[in-house]
């Protein structure tokens, strides 16, 4: 079996009771949740229900319904971005953007929407000062990446809504790689938005994202039709989580999160994030006074991911090469966010990332950094 380090992506293997949950959803219970009154929907209904639950206990989302499952975190991002600003509105966003953010911004630039971006250093910090000067102007919204899918560093997320906060903006939080790794709690730091992944470090299968939005934010729905409620009105259902939630659910998929999160509270989130944190020390520190390497370490590490470079061979190039030639999955070139890689100094080649998960062992990375090594030398060699 390969050795998979690209759980930045989508983490792989996932627990076993999320396969077991999967198959459960899929060859149980079979039927659309909250389309039906007979047993099977409903308890297709209570699987929903539990998992959405368990997403609020995890997020410290202040209550259940207003967790609202989408297809992705791209798909939640553009909820809010396409529901809540309107034309003339100014948008801050960091440094560190994913292309799920900066991609739909462009275009609603055509309509008259004035970005911001506020500077990073290269080692990822956010320039406070910068967006404090920057909330002097009226924002419609303020969006930070939790912790960059390139390198890991971690942004102060708490401080950020109390900023935003003191000025009456909202602060949509991009917790793509954090959701189940760092603590977050939406409703105490009074998060305006949260938008998450289910298939990262949640453990879920791919095709279920999270958003939540503030009750007294009136964000749009991007897709209207059918929710199995108030069937009669042919206006959409005011309520949360059913304004959001038109069309049948991914049934399978939310079972798959909520075993995701059972796991994560039996392993203890902290747990999970100190291995992953030990695991990106170890691949530093093993790459590290290796000929030609350049690691881009955050000043604080929110995730397990790690960028490096090797001088005189392309990212893509390595890559091929520990898939080929070693069987280690990673990530190579611009992990879809640009932006970040200019902050880095990375751009255009990008870099190679590697990104352990909760199974990664030492001996996988100690694999890892021979490989490396080996690759090293027989470049030197030729």
């Amino acid at each position: 079996m390969s050795l998979y380090l690209d759980n930045a992506a989508t983490t792989f293997p996932k627990p076993q009771g999320v396969y077991e949950a999967v198959r459960y959803a899929l060859t149980e219970v079979g039927a659309s949740p909250g389309r039906a009154a007979h047993r099977l929907a409903r308890q297709a209904s209570s699987i929903v229900a539990d998992a959405r639950a368990k997403v609020a206990s995890m997020l410290g989302i202040p209550a259940a319904e207003r967790v609202i499952f989408t297809r992705n975190a791209t798909e939640s991002i553009n909820v809010v971005l396409k529901g809540w600003l309107r034309p003339g509105d100014r948008v801050l966003i960091s440094a560190l953007e994913h292309n799920s953010v900066v991609r739909p911004l462009w275009r609603l630039r055509e309509t008259g929407i004035e970005v911001t971006v506020i500077p990073c250093s290269p080692r990822g910090v956010l320039d406070l000062a910068a967006l404090k000067r920057s909330l002097e102007v009226p924002v419609r919204l303020v969006i930070l990446n939790h912790a960059s899918n390139v390198n890991g560093a971690l942004q102060p997320a708490v401080e950020v809504s109390e900023l935003c906060n003191s000025r009456g903006t909202p602060l949509l939080l991009d917790a793509a790689q954090t959701a189940g790794l760092q603590p977050i709690d939406a409703g105490g730091c009074n998060l305006g938005m949260l938008a998450c992944s289910g298939h990262k470090a949640l453990l879920g299968p791919p095709g279920v994202g999270i958003l939540y939005i503030r009750p007294d934010l009136d964000v749009l729905p991007l897709v209207e039709g059918g929710t199995g409620s108030r069937s009669e009105e042919a206006a959409q259902p005011g309520d949360c989580p059913d304004r959001y939630e038109s069309g049948t659910a991914n049934l399978p998929g939310i079972a798959g999160l909520g075993a995701g999160i059972d796991f994560i509270m039996e392993k203890g989130r902290n747990s999970l994030l100190k291995h992953e944190i030990e695991m990106a020390s170890f691949i530093e520190e093993g790459l590290r006074g290796f000929p030609g390497i350049r690691l881009f370490s955050p000043e604080d590490r929110g995730t397990g991911a790690v960028s490096f470079t090797i001088d005189g061979i392309n990212p893509a190039d390595a890559g091929h090469v520990l898939d080929e030639g070693f069987d280690i999955a990673v990530r190579t070139g611009l992990h879809c966010a640009p932006l970040a890689h200019r902050t880095l100094g990375t751009f255009p080649e990008g870099t190679i990332r590697v990104s352990p998960g909760y199974s990664t062992t030492q001996a996988d990375l100690e694999y890892f950094v021979k490989s490396v090594r080996q690759m090293i030398y027989r470049r030197d060699d030729d």
